[in-house]
């Protein structure tokens, strides 16, 4: 191990911290180069792997989270189950699928697709940090642009949008709601290596 002290205090960090955080972010905080804190985290990831140990490094874009891991998935969810986190609601989720594969998407794209109004779902999305704006688009009446954040790619245990499930050639027809299903499942699978926040719509 390249430098153990280093990696104590990153592993304490993660542990308290409890939400993704950036690379970058650590490096200031501890005043390491980035590079000397990436070179830590490989040397704790391969010491969680090698001891066999019930927590992990999870990745997401630039950011890490110290995550419990997936081969303890149930016995995990038997403590938490009183006091899990809930899902989001089918509505947001619906919603949320739509900013995923068409961002930078605008609100009234996404109501064109979804035939309601998403008012409400994208201001809830916004304000749990699964999405945000990103702009505006050059159209009459500039209207919002929103896209997904590393919230989102760590509230589903993803690392970056090339994980997300293929596209239906026909989305958002009838192989959509398997996608929905799909999203969900990441969902309720994070839900195991995260905390016990309340996401719903």
């Amino acid at each position: 191990m390249r430098n153990e002290r280093l990696c104590g205090i990153i592993e304490s960090i993660l542990f308290v911290y409890g939400e993704a955080i950036a690379i970058e972010t650590l490096a200031d905080a501890l005043g390491h180069a980035p590079k000397a804190v990436q070179d830590a985290l490989e040397d704790l990831e391969q010491a969680l792997q090698a001891a066999h140990r019930g927590l992990s490094i999870k990745r997401f874009a630039n950011m890490v989270q110290l995550v419990s891991k997936a081969d303890y998935a149930t016995y995990v969810e038997r403590v938490l189950q009183p006091v899990q986190r809930q899902s989001l609601s089918q509505s947001a989720l619906e919603t949320l699928v739509i900013v995923a594969y068409r961002q930078p998407v605008t609100r009234q794209e996404v109501e064109a697709i979804r035939g309601v109004k998403c008012d409400y779902s994208l201001q809830s999305l916004a304000q749990k940090g699964l999405i945000v704006d990103v702009g505006r688009k050059e159209t009459l009446g500039r209207p919002i642009l929103y896209a997904t954040t590393d919230q989102f790619l760590s509230h589903f245990g993803i690392e970056s949008l090339d994980d997300l499930p293929t596209l239906p050639a026909d989305f958002p027809g009838e192989e959509g709601v398997q996608l929905k299903m799909e999203l969900d499942k990441h969902e309720k699978t994070a839900v195991a290596g995260g905390d016990a926040e309340s996401i719903v719509d």
